[in-house]
This record gives structure tokens, C-alpha cells and sequence, in this order.
């Protein structure tokens, strides 16, 4: 499963188990509702078989009177009685219900459903008699009224025989006809039939029947007797649906299955989701208290895989690499810092203690080289302040995110305060280069393009060649000069905060260092071209188009 798990969306698992944990009512109802509809079929398949028993039973018993066709006389002149019909022909006449064959074996086909069947009223009480009974049905019910009467002991069903006429037949001291019922009129007709009625002698017993919508019904199935192909009477018998709390329990083992297998699923999402997501969010939580600590962990990855923990562990890495690279800046700048100033003040504490202790014998001449070493180191001082002071401001800068600035305006302001004699900018002036615009405010593009200018002048260089590279969103200011070339020692490092080969001209070794923050500050770069050429810086800033 692990190696074939999708890497889904937290919200694609989270909607999966709320729908699944929401269904659950809707799925035990429909489970309710089909299963209480096969109990109803399953009494209906009862019915139908019980009934055509009967049916069979009464067709075979039912007396046979001789027709003028069929009539012959005997020696004595008299008419001779047909030959009783053999059991067999007597059950070829019958008219079987409908039945589906499935693999050699006639299924009884049953026709009620709870959702789509009319649930007609309470069977009324039979109507008057117009015509007294059949004597030949009369006979045939009392030949088959032990079977019937065993039949409902033990089934539990009404059974009512019925004659042509739909007269009852079977109960001597009730008399009527159910000839006007639609299951009747549908029997005598020769067709089987099986309606639902309301049952109103039916209590609730338990609070749990509600649930039921067949617990109030009663099944009545009526069915034709056949005797030579002639209806000759009707098995009425019905019956109430087996309970839904009964059949429950009667299936009782199978539904512990299924509730059982919807435990075990349930189970099975919960353990997904724990490896998931809360097996790496407890790792996260770890790994965040350690790198807290100032120790680093990396956090154990889960092989199920969800789209936005793998992105919290991605951002939680970035993070990590990020405040240890910070740390490691911060160390490293804080013993630059403690180096930097450390030689001023040195200078100056021992220019204090020698005029402390030897001011009286010094000569004027003296005491002035002292206080200028001093002036000279103070000042030093308040350079490193000032330029710390404006590295924290590039690094901690607002940005402007609707800025943009045409380069070639920026690059002419800062060309004519440095430009002079012995010292000569060459900028980009064709047409397509006053159209060029990057993503930067003009305050701080004059910034870094001073930085880069004088950084060259205080190099030695004559001369600057400033061009300009567009691409579909970035563009590329390159500066060329021709001053002296810079070791190669030296070429990784000179973007280092005090790294300076000018210390003795007053260079402080930090600005580089605030052009390139300057620079990333707005999603841009600087860096120093590796090849063995003209010493050339290159700026790179993003592409706009201005409004």
C-alpha cells in the first residue's frame, strides 16, 4: 500500500472521512429500507408457495361433474361418470404464478415493493351472499380443511377458500363473498395476485419500530384453483411481514460482520491518518523544540505522503537551513565586528595611557601625532557605525512592491557626481535602453550603482562600461572596468562583510555588502563574474512594465 499510496491533499482525505462518517446514517438507512424490503418479498415467496400447495391440493380433491360431451351410456342405460383425472393432469391444469428459471431451477418471482406498491385499506368484512355456495367447493374445502387448518398452525396465516363466486367457503359458521376485493376479481379472472392492506389490529411494542415501514402492513395473496381449465375457486391467504427486529436477529450473524468490517474501516482510516499526518506532525514538533534549542533535527518523513505536510517539512528544511545560515552570519559578523573595532580602540586606549602618563615630558609636536592617531581612529569608529548602521537598514529595508524605475535615469544621476578627469563612466544611451525598467525604487538602484562606481574608482580604475541585457522578465547591468584584477583568493569573499584590500585608504569592507542586500531586497542578485577578464560586477533585477 505504501508504494502505490497518491499524494492527496490534506482537505481530498479530510472531505473523504467527513463524507464517509456522514453516509453512515444515509447507508444504515438504505440498508433498513432494502432489507426490510426483502423480509416483505421473502413472506411474499411464503404466500405464493403456500398458496399454490393449496391451490394444487384443492384442484385434485375438487369433484368433477360429467358434461353432455363427454357422457356415454352404460348396459343399463344409465349415464356413466367421467374418469376421475389423473394427479398429474390435475396439476398440469394449474396455473402456476410467474416464475424465473436460474440455472435449471424455477425461482418464484415475487411483485411487492414497499417503495412502489399502493398500500391499500384494511380487507373490508365479506358483503352478503346473493347465491349460496357451490356444493361441489363446499365438498372440496371440508376434504382439505385438516391441511388447511395445519397449515395455519403452523405458518401463522389466514387461508380462506373461496368459490366461483367468491363465497367463503372454509369458515361454516361465516358466511360472504370477497367477490368485490381487486385480488379476487384478479383471481377469478385467472391471474394471481398480491396486494398490501393496512393491518389497524397491529401495537407497537418497542420504541425501535419506527424505524419499521411494513411493521402496520399485512401481505393478502390470492391465487385461482383450476379444474379443466376453468376457475373454479380462489385460495385467498395472508399474512404480516416478518418484523425487522426479528429478521435482525434472525441475520444476526451476518450483520455483525458488516458492522465489524465498518469498525475495522474506520480503524484503517484512523491508522491512515495517524501515519499521515499526525506521526509527522508530532516529528515536526520535535525537530521544532530541538531546533529551538539550537540543535538540529530533521524530522522523520512518513511514507504516506499528503501534499501540505510535504510542503511543512520543505518549508520546515528552508527554515532550519535559513536561521543556521543567519546564526552562522550572525557569528561570523559579530567576530568581525569585535576585529574591526578592536584595532581603533586599541589605538586609542594606548594613546590615552601615553598621554596619561608621559604628557608633562612630551613635546608639542608629540602631543599633535597622538591626538591625530586619535581623530584618525575615532573616525575610523564612526565610519564602521555609520556603514553597520546601513548594512541593518539594506537588510531591514521596506520594499516597494509597485516600484519601478527606468535604469538609465538612475544610471546618469550617479554618472555625473563621479565622473571627472581620470575617471570615466560609459553608460547605455541607444533608444532601447531608456525603455528598459526594473522592479526597484530609484533611492535605492542610485545605491548600489554608486557602490559599484566608487568601489571601481578606489580600485584604480580609468574606466566603467555599463551595458544593459533584457530578457522576458529579468534584466542584466553589467560593469566592466579596467582596473587591476582581483585575486582569486580574494574573489570569494569580497561580498563579505570588513573584507576590504583598501583598509589603508579607509575602506571598512561593507559596501558590497550592502549593494548585494540593497539588490536581494527586491528579488535581485549581484555578483562578480568568475572568468579571467575585466573585473565585471552584474547587477540583475526583475523586469517591469510601468503603468
Amino acid at each position: 500500500m505504501v508504494r502505490f499510496w497518491p499524494i492527496l491533499r490534506l482537505r481530498t482525505i479530510l472531505f473523504g472521512v467527513m463524507l464517509f462518517v456522514a453516509a453512515l446514517p444515509g447507508l444504515s438507512a438504505i440498508f433498513l429500507r432494502v432489507y426490510e424490503n426483502a423480509l416483505v418479498r421473502r413472506t411474499e415467496a411464503e404466500l405464493i408457495a403456500q398458496s399454490a400447495a393449496i391451490a394444487a391440493a384443492a384442484a385434485i380433491v375438487w369433484p368433477v361433474r360429467p358434461s353432455s360431451a363427454n357422457a356415454a351410456s352404460g348396459t343399463d342405460g344409465a349415464a356413466r361418470p367421467e374418469m376421475p383425472r389423473s394427479r398429474d393432469q390435475d396439476l398440469n391444469a394449474h396455473t402456476s404464478y410467474p416464475t424465473d428459471v436460474v440455472g435449471g431451477v424455477q425461482d418464484v418471482s415475487t411483485a411487492i415493493d414497499l417503495r412502489a406498491s399502493p398500500i391499500l385499506a384494511e380487507r373490508p368484512k365479506a358483503t352478503p351472499l346473493t347465491a349460496p355456495p357451490d356444493t361441489d367447493a363446499l365438498a372440496a374445502a371440508k376434504r382439505l380443511a385438516p391441511a388447511i387448518e395445519e397449515t395455519k398452525r403452523v405458518t401463522l396465516s389466514s387461508i380462506l377458500l373461496l368459490d366461483r363466486n367468491g363465497a367463503l367457503l372454509n369458515f361454516p359458521g361465516r358466511q360472504g363473498s370477497y367477490q368485490s376485493l381487486p385480488e379476487v376479481k384478479e383471481a377469478l379472472a385467472g391471474r394471481p395476485q398480491t396486494v398490501l392492506r393496512l393491518n389497524t389490529t397491529y401495537h407497537r411494542r418497542t420504541i425501535l419500530e419506527v424505524f419499521s415501514q411494513a411493521a402496520n402492513i399485512r401481505l393478502h395473496h390470492a391465487r385461482p384453483i383450476r379444474v379443466n381449465g376453468e376457475v373454479v375457486g380462489v385460495v385467498l391467504v395472508s399474512r404480516s411481514p416478518r418484523a425487522l427486529l426479528r429478521g435482525i436477529y434472525e441475520d444476526r450473524g451476518k450483520i455483525a460482520i458488516g458492522v465489524i468490517g465498518i469498525f475495522i474501516l474506520l480503524i484503517g482510516l484512523s491508522a491512515v491518518l495517524g501515519r499521515a499526518i499526525v506521526r509527522p506532525l508530532e516529528s515536526l514538533s520535535t525537530a521544532s523544540r530541538a531546533l529551538a534549542k539550537g540543535k538540529r533535527e530533521t524530522p522523520m518523513g512518513s511514507a504516506l505522503q499528503v501534499v501540505e505536510i510535504r510542503t511543512l517539512y520543505e518549508d520546515f528544511d528552508a527554515m532550519a537551513q535559513s536561521i543556521d545560515q543567519r546564526s552562522r552570519y550572525l557569528r561570523d559578523f559579530a567576530a568581525s565586528v569585535s576585529h574591526e573595532f578592536k584595532t581603533p580602540l586599541a589605538g586609542l586606549r594606548g594613546a590615552i595611557e601615553l598621554l596619561q602618563d608621559h604628557e608633562a615630558t612630551m613635546t608639542k609636536e608629540e602631543r599633535a601625532t597622538f591626538l591625530a592617531n586619535m581623530a584618525a581612529d575615532t573616525g575610523r569608529l564612526s565610519h564602521l557605525v555609520s556603514r553597520l548602521l546601513d548594512l541593518a537598514r539594506a537588510d531591514m529595508q521596506a520594499i516597494d512592491v509597485d516600484a519601478a524605475t527606468r535604469i538609465v535615469d538612475a544610471f546618469t544621476v550617479v554618472a555625473d557626481s563621479l565622473s571627472s578627469e581620470h575617471f570615466q563612466i560609459v553608460g547605455p544611451k541607444s533608444l532601447a535602453a531608456s525603455a528598459v525598467f526594473a522592479a526597484i525604487d530609484g533611492p535605492t538602484l542610485e545605491a548600489i550603482l554608486m557602490t559599484l562606481l566608487e568601489n571601481a574608482r578606489q580600485a584604480g580604475a580609468g574606466l566603467v562600461e555599463v551595458s544593459l541585457e533584457q530578457s522576458q522578465d529579468m534584466v542584466e547591468v553589467r560593469f566592466a572596468n579596467n582596473g587591476p584584477l582581483i585575486p582569486e583568493a580574494d574573489k570569494d569573499r569580497i561580498f563579505e562583510p570588513f573584507f576590504t584590500s583598501k583598509r589603508t585608504r579607509g575602506g571598512t569592507g561593507m559596501g558590497l555588502s550592502i549593494a548585494r542586500s540593497l539588490a536581494r531586497g527586491y528579488s535581485g542578485s549581484l555578483d562578480l563574474l568568475p572568468d579571467d577578464g575585466p573585473v565585471t560586477f552584474v547587477l540583475r533585477l526583475q523586469s517591469v512594465r510601468p503603468a
